[in-house]
């Protein structure tokens, strides 16, 4: 996140040195018809048995929409609490032990806050685990803009906890073998533009904070995957180094089930720079973690990424079903 953007270190190869580099994004277009077409053809040429259930990309992009309704989710605002009363109830409906975890904390600029992460549980007996997590709160202003104001934040935050909330109602009506947490990390979006800390500390308090005290003593999972930024017309989710240090076998694992499910053009068997995201301190805490992020060495991040054309208009429920199926069928073959 150093100068207004997230750090990224870009492996070129095993046979160069090592480069760091900062991406800048561009502005981005509307997706057009032809890829529209693409997308569905795609989507129903495949004819696989699938273990998970179906994904309903349009019932994710209402969950979007909904945490958008509620206005900018920063941290200390009306719109912040009223949506961490909605998800906790949404999640409870869809028949989740449902926990928050609070904490006050003080950020980069001196003020003080109350962090909720909030925390989803199916399958509670079952002693197997798998993690999904995503944060829920919105930036404060849009530094990536002429304009320095509040935004929507649909993709960045919406996109991730919509996926995670319609993966909750499919859970609820067939459940999969396995227990499922899932966690809605705040304040992750809070950092501070030129972030030169380690680690960039600045950023991720919801998951730093989980990291040094997990919601249940000795918490345990075989894997966990973060979503960020998983709704945006034109996604590209890379192998990000972070997740291809820590868990490589679970990358594969999720890349190959797109490529089967068909949705390889999402996620291209292809590497990238090094993120510091909420998945880096997953992996901290011990579990192998991965990113799935828009995000490619030639663009950069989502388009629209901290700007005030994160809104609905940026929001593609083609990319959310893709998403969400291949992160349900990941979850649904754990036995």
């Amino acid at each position: 996140m150093l100068g207004g953007y997230k750090k990224i270190k870009i492996f070129m190869s095993f046979f160069f040195s090592m480069l760091s580099v900062t991406y800048a994004c561009n502005s981005g277009g509307i997706k057009t018809k032809k890829e529209d077409e693409k997308t569905n053809i795609q989507d129903i040429s495949v004819n696989i048995v699938r273990k998970s259930p179906n994904f309903n990309g349009d019932s994710a992009y209402r969950f979007v929409d909904k945490q958008v309704a509620f206005g900018p989710r920063i941290p200390g605002t009306k719109s912040h609490a009223e949506c961490a009363e909605y998800l906790e109830n949404k999640l409870k409906r869809f028949g989740a032990k449902v926990l928050i975890q609070k904490s006050s904390v003080i950020t980069h600029d001196n003020r003080k806050y109350e962090l909720k992460n909030i925390i989803a549980s199916f399958n509670i007996g079952k002693s197997d685990r798998v993690l999904v997590t995503a944060h829920w709160d919105a930036r404060p202003i849009s530094d990536q803009d002429e304009i320095k104001a509040s935004f929507d934040a649909a993709n960045d935050g919406g996109s991730g906890v919509a996926v995670i909330l319609e993966m909750a109602r499919q859970i609820q009506q067939q459940k999969p073998t396995i227990g499922v947490d899932f966690i809605l990390w705040d304040l992750e979006d809070y950092g501070k533009s030129d972030d030169l800390t380690p680690n960039e500390s600045t950023w991720c308090l919801g998951s730093q904070y989980w990291f040094k005290n997990p919601h249940i003593k000795n918490y345990k999972a075989r894997f966990a995957v973060n979503l960020d930024m998983v709704g945006g017309v034109g996604a590209q989710f890379t192998q990000d180094q972070v997740s291809v240090q820590y868990a490589p076998k679970i990358v594969d694992k999720i890349w190959n089930i797109a490529n089967e499910l068909g949705y390889s053009d999402y996620f291209p068997n292809k590497q990238s720079g090094s993120i510091i995201d909420d998945h880096f301190w997953i992996n901290q805490y011990g579990i192998p973690c991965v990113d799935i992020i828009d995000f490619s060495n030639e663009k950069g991040f989502y388009p629209y990424w901290h700007t005030q054309k994160d809104d609905m208009n940026g929001i593609d429920k083609n990319v959310l079903r893709a998403v969400g199926q291949v992160i349900l069928e990941t979850v649904y073959r754990e036995r």
